[in-house]
């Protein structure tokens, strides 16, 4: 039976990579710093190891105690806009990170190397973005998931290491963690209505973005691990439906049964506008997924949030240099956690 490592495996996407690999009969081990996961989270049958990825000493052990086939790391901090105003803890986490798992995955001959990459890499590029395409990151996130792709294409072609890299885009689903006030604008969206707070939107809600349903890429993870032709590549993996964060927003209002909940226009941020993908070279690889409609997937996700209840938004994340100007948004949502009163989350 084989053993895998899931770092991240705590978090809403990541959790239920690891409930379909208990489900197909793996053995898995969770390595997560429970920043943005929770223990919870973790499907039975699971052995959770609470630490990060940034931390080298916890790599070499974790992989001289368990001897893994594969790992499928996922694990990251995940916030675009604010990432270049945090570049010591975004390299820390999302570059040297990886790096530290990569050298342990080496030192231990592990079969193959999943990477959870990022639409980011593209930034302003023209949609539908495509995998040929020259990536040229807008923000420092960007930069740290394509440095890994590259880093990861170079372990492979020096030192054979297996690899593959799935860029996803605006996942959102059951478990997402709604008590970050900076990212995951569906699950933003889920608790500002649960605290009776307006949704809030930055600029007029045109940006364009595809939402993707959690549980329809998955198997993805599955299916590039066990098909060598898809080693060494990277592939565009989430909705292929467009819409605007508006939309979103009245959808999400929809799947709560308050279409009237008020809507409050921020000033506008800076960001990428347009970002979706096209994927079809993960669906003739990887064989073709299921695309849950917005409002459906908006809907179970709802039911999952009424039944875990409004969460008082908190973070430790703090600004490493000034950006006056350009991060007004930030100190809005950074607000909203000083200013919390809502029972924690259950």
């Amino acid at each position: 039976m084989p053993t895998h490592l899931v770092t991240g495996g705590a978090g809403f996407i990541g959790s239920h990579l690891v409930q379909a690999l208990i489900d197909r009969g793996d053995d898995i081990v969770v390595l997560d710093n429970l920043d943005g996961g929770r223990a919870e989270n973790v499907p039975a049958g699971a052995t959770l190891v609470v630490g990060s990825v940034a931390d080298q000493a916890t790599a070499t052990e974790l992989f001289a105690s368990y001897r893994f086939t594969g790992v499928y790391h996922l694990a990251a901090f995940a916030a675009e806009g604010i990432s270049h105003a945090v570049k010591h803890h975004n390299y820390s986490v999302n570059l040297l990170g990886s790096v530290n798992l990569i050298n342990a995955a080496l030192v231990a001959k592990a079969r193959f190397f999943g990477f959870a990459s990022s639409v980011a890499v593209y930034g302003h590029g023209h949609v539908p973005m495509r995998e040929q395409e020259h990536a040229v990151p807008a923000d420092s996130y960007g930069n740290a998931k394509l440095a890994v792709e590259r880093e990861l294409a170079v372990t492979m072609k020096l030192q054979g290491l297996p690899y593959f890299a799935l860029r996803m885009h605006n996942v959102y689903g059951e478990r997402q963690n709604m008590g970050d006030p900076y990212r995951n604008a569906v699950a933003i969206f889920l608790n500002q209505i649960l605290r009776g707070e307006p949704i809030s939107v930055y600029g007029d809600g045109s940006q364009v973005r595809a939402f993707t349903y959690a549980p329809d890429i998955v198997g993805t993870f599955l299916s590039a691990a066990d098909q060598p032709d898809a080693w060494g590549q990277v592939f565009n993996v989430g909705s292929s439906q467009p819409t605007t964060v508006l939309e979103m927003a009245h959808a999400v209002r929809s799947a709560m049964g308050v279409p009237d909940h008020p809507i409050l226009h921020l000033p506008s941020r800076d960001e990428v506008h347009t970002a979706y993908t096209d994927t079809g070279a993960a669906r003739r690889t990887l064989g073709d997924w299921n695309d849950t409609p917005l409002a459906e997937g908006l809907r179970r996700t709802a039911e999952w949030a009424r039944r875990h209840g409004p969460v008082a938004p908190s973070t430790s994340l703090d600004l490493e240099v000034s950006d006056e100007g350009r991060l007004d948004w930030f100190t809005w949502a950074s607000s909203r956690a000083a200013d919390s009163t809502a029972p924690a989350s259950r």
